[in-house]
């Protein structure tokens, strides 16, 4: 199946090929007709499915056929987790705007930045991509209105949930009109999911390709373990980085002091390495974000919040220094590479008081993982 069987325009399928997109994933296949035929919908798909191109599309090709509404009276919002996931919504609806006959405007707002120049941006905004929080600090502060709102999504609503959002989304959902389209999207379809689903959504379409994602994206991923004790795990992740010539490495640590200090001790050895995680600053976590994307930073240390918004289409290598507290966090933390048809190395690093907690985790995933020995390795001058 291609694009241009789903009903999209000319205009709009220029966009895709100027992005570099060549077939549909599952998710698009079922969600792009459906919006477009203006049904609300509940899709079931993990972050990396596609799922964000699957609603942006169609959404840009409606507000095509429309005149924009007055100033400040959105037309489309998008409510999401984090401050990371809004900045990436926005940049996948920019790109696919940039071919159209008619601009159609995109704004990202998020807390932990001033608001004042948000309420300025807002001047002309369509479509709108936002945290709960910051929504609600721009209403309170008539920068903005719902009352004109005609397309809601709801993306990584389990994630909102789970993050504490339910209070700010109902009171959200009480300024919303009555008459809108629905879009929910979820990794899974949890309790309180279903509750916002039977409160949101009329009729709905209901696509999952969370299984086909899951066990696809697992056999894309060659992974390997390296039993190692606790003093020798930095120098070997430099050894590892350097004899593997590794020049997009996205780590994950246990804590916000465990990166800062990772950091600190990559750099000093020399190989570029940046932060991300809940204590550094908007402009820091997108800036290392960004350079990361980019190729022009090496080695990413994030921790798990921080990485929520990582999307990076063709991630070579992740490395677990630290391992996550569940095995759902180690399939979502492999899960940043071999996406989209790509493959990608998973390593984790394995003292002798995370072998327990590993056979846990590798019963939970269903795979079993090659685990190799390092003492003979000589980490002298790493």
């Amino acid at each position: 199946m291609n694009f241009s069987d789903l009903g999209l325009s000319a205009s709009i399928l220029k966009a895709i090929e100027g992005q570099g997109y060549n077939q549909p994933f599952p998710i698009q296949q079922q969600a792009i007709p459906a919006i477009l035929a203006g049904k609300d919908l509940l899709g079931i798909a993990q972050t990396g499915s596609g799922k964000t191109a699957g609603f942006a599309l169609p959404i840009l090709q409606q507000f095509q056929q429309k005149q924009p509404g007055k100033n400040r009276f959105i037309k489309a919002l998008v409510l999401v987790p984090t401050r990371e996931l809004a900045l990436q919504v926005a940049d996948v609806f920019k790109g696919f705007s940039l071919h159209l006959t008619r601009r159609v405007k995109t704004l990202a707002v998020y807390g932990g930045v001033s608001i004042n120049p948000q309420m300025m941006a807002l001047s002309g905004t369509e479509i709108l991509v936002a945290t709960p929080g910051r929504l609600l600090d721009l209403i309170d502060n008539k920068a903005l209105h719902l009352s004109e709102l005609e397309v809601l999504v709801l993306d990584e609503a389990d994630k909102m949930l789970n993050m504490g959002f339910e209070e700010e989304m109902n009171r959200i959902i009480a300024l919303l009109p009555q008459k809108r389209q629905n879009l929910l999207f979820s990794a899974t379809l949890a309790r309180d999911v279903e509750v916002v689903k039977e409160r949101l959504l009329s009729s709905p379409v209901v696509i999952s390709v969370e299984e086909e994602k899951e066990e696809n994206q697992l056999e894309l991923i060659k992974q390997v373990a390296y039993r190692i004790s606790t003093e020798r795990k930095g120098p070997f992740l430099r050894y590892l980085i350097k004899q593997g010539n590794m020049q997009q490495v996205l780590v994950f640590v246990s804590s916000i002091r465990g990166a800062d200090n990772l950091v600190a001790k990559l750099n000093k050895n020399g190989l570029q390495a940046m932060a991300m995680h809940g204590d550094k600053s908007q402009g820091a976590r997108t800036e290392a974000l960004q350079r990361f994307k980019s190729g022009k930073l090496q080695v990413l240390v994030a921790t798990d919040l921080a990485s929520r918004g990582i999307d990076i289409k063709t991630l070579p290598v992740v490395v677990n220094y630290d391992l996550p507290r569940s095995p759902k966090d180690y399939v979502h933390r492999i899960g940043r590479t071999g996406r989209a048809g790509a493959t990608g190395e998973a390593i984790s690093l394995i003292t002798k008081e995370d072998g327990h907690h590993f056979k846990i985790i590798q019963k939970k995933m269903g795979r079993k993982v090659d685990m190799l020995d390092t003492e003979e390795i000589d980490l002298k001058g790493y």
